[in-house]
């Protein structure tokens, strides 16, 4: 069974959605620059590592919240 998790989205084509499919977590990132991208992770470990890389907290400074929001996203998977 695929649980589906969305983590943000701004509209149809900046959006970001986690499915775990039994042992593997895949992550669908969409962007208009540059389309369609998917990760395959084998851990939550391994997800958050790639998380924090993709959103810095230093690029977040001036809205925290949202930082923290997508933050608490990825955790609740």
């Amino acid at each position: 069974m695929m649980k589906k998790h969305e983590i943000y989205k701004k509209d149809k084509w900046n959006m970001m959605t986690v499915e775990v499919q039994g042992r593997y977590i895949v992550l669908r990132e969409i962007s208009d620059d540059w389309g369609e991208e998917a990760h395959t992770f084998l851990s939550r470990p391994a997800l958050m590592h790639w998380a924090e890389n993709r959103f810095p907290k230093q690029s977040f400074q001036d809205n925290e919240e949202e930082w923290q929001r997508i933050m608490n996203a990825f955790k609740q998977v």
